[in-house]
């Protein structure tokens, strides 16, 4: 698989496409960026990794490398992205780089980098290191000058005291229920943070695949194909409902108490609900996720507002325009009052709590929603997709509204499709929407045979 290279950070198979050179070469420009911003001869910067066995490695190499630049290394182990993002702050640090391929499988892993607020590199910034990368503007020390190296424990501790102590968090109402919890962390970066904090929210927490060893129990992205174990385990232990994350645990899936695993584009719906409630204010996603976004912000007289795929476009757009909550339909919730990242911790304790002070079920949350059909395919390329032929073959095909921010999303009477090159895999995603199951499948399989066709 291609090296695949964006402003937030890189990603590849390890030993492949991922090989010490890239990994040095990137850590480099990284370091060469924030001596360049400013950074001085010893200030620091935070590690987290998601556990899986590379990330050692990966680790040891952006570590030695950073310290060869002059910058200390705070290394956290194992940690959440969202928990490796507010360590920035705890730690004083200039940076972080978080060593992750979220989703992606064991073979894979990611180099994905911090400003010193904690947030993802905007596109100029981003934009910024790969250009010091490509010249090799590299800032080396002289070994008096070396950073030096520790470690912090407490990243975990950190990020959950930061959820508890938030106003739309109610450990006590929560506490009052006693809720039982399956977690499948995918024995990754969630394996010890999750049942942390469920049990400070007073919840029963049942580990399924917590073992913080990274190797993945099952196929790593918590879609609903992917967990049916999680689904069988909820049903056998008559749990409340299970929490599946995804390795770097900023994403979230929900199961609820009879063993249904709810689509993930569910999961910013409830968390915005139960957020909005409370305080009055604009909605964020991005351009692929459901339209439920729309419907809880109109339920509260409030706007939604969509940005192109991507975390750092969805957070850009929630400055804009003012956003109290959001993120995107892969089950990633975006709290800016907590931080300006995906959090799927953020996500268990908000909707846990809207459970306890509506004295409701999962299920009935859920069946609270309007109903659509979302369906989500991909078309497998030998190397990545040019965004412009894909644009050119879009217009060709579609008619009705195209927004082109992001690939080419049509808005049709009967539903939407959105058509994007993917930034992480060497994939097209096509993904559509309806209430009219019928008229969505038949759009896909068109569309589908169009794409392949043209670009396969």
């Amino acid at each position: 698989m291609p090296l695949m290279v964006s402003v937030s950070g890189i990603r590849g198979v390890v030993g492949e496409s991922l090989t010490p050179e890239v990994i040095l070469r990137f850590s480099a420009a990284y370091a060469a960026w924030c001596r360049a911003r400013g950074a001085g001869a010893g200030d620091a910067v935070v590690l987290g990794r998601d556990g899986r066995p590379s990330g050692t490695m990966v680790r040891d190499l952006v570590a030695g490398t950073l310290r060869a630049a002059g910058l200390a290394v705070v290394d956290l182990g194992l940690c959440s992205t969202p928990g490796t993002a507010m360590a920035v702050a705890a730690q004083g640090a200039v940076g972080g780089v978080v060593i992750t391929a979220s989703h992606n499988p064991a073979p894979w892993n990611a180099l994905k980098f911090l400003d010193g607020e904690g947030n993802f590199l905007t596109k100029e910034l981003g934009e910024e290191v790969l250009a010091i990368e490509r010249r090799g503007a590299f800032v080396w020390e002289g070994h008096e000058s070396l950073g030096a190296a520790r470690t912090w424990d407490g990243a975990d501790e950190h990020h959950v005291a930061a959820i508890l102590a938030l106003p739309w968090v109610d450990a006590a109402a929560i506490a009052a229920r006693a809720p039982s919890v399956v977690v499948d962390a995918v024995n990754a970066a969630g394996s010890r943070v999750a049942p942390l904090l469920l049990e400070r929210l007073g919840a029963r927490p049942l580990a399924l695949h917590c073992d913080g060893d990274g190797r993945f129990p099952h196929a790593p992205e918590p879609r609903p194909e992917n967990l049916r174990g999680l689904a069988d385990a909820v049903r056998a232990k008559g749990a409340d409902l299970g929490v599946a994350l995804d390795p770097d645990a900023d994403r979230l899936v929900l199961v609820d108490e009879t063993g249904t695993v709810l689509s993930e584009e569910y999961t910013v719906a409830l968390a915005a609900d139960h957020v909005l409630a409370r305080t009055p204010g604009p909605v964020a996603v991005n351009l692929s996720t459901s339209r439920l976004a729309e419907d809880v912000a109109a339920r509260h007289g409030q706007p939604c507002y969509r940005s192109p795929v991507g975390e750092a476009h969805v957070v850009a757009a929630m400055r804009e325009h003012g956003a109290v909550v959001g993120g995107e339909g892969n089950g990633g919730v975006i709290l800016p009052a907590l931080h300006a990242g995906r959090d799927g911790l953020v996500g268990i304790a908000l909707i846990l709590t809207a459970m306890a002070e509506r004295d409701a079920r999962l299920s009935e949350l859920a069946a609270a929603l309007p109903s659509y059909v979302m369906e989500k395919r991909r078309l497998d390329l030998a190397g990545r997709a040019d965004p412009e032929r894909l644009r050119v073959l879009a217009r060709e095909y579609f008619t009705g509204d195209l927004d082109e921010r992001d690939g080419v999303k049509a808005v049709l009477p009967e539903g939407w499709i959105h058509v994007r090159p993917s930034n992480t895999e060497a994939i097209v995603r096509i993904i559509g929407e309806s209430a009219d199951a019928a008229w969505l499948a038949r759009v896909l399989d068109e569309a589908e045979r169009f794409f392949a066709a043209h670009l396969g």
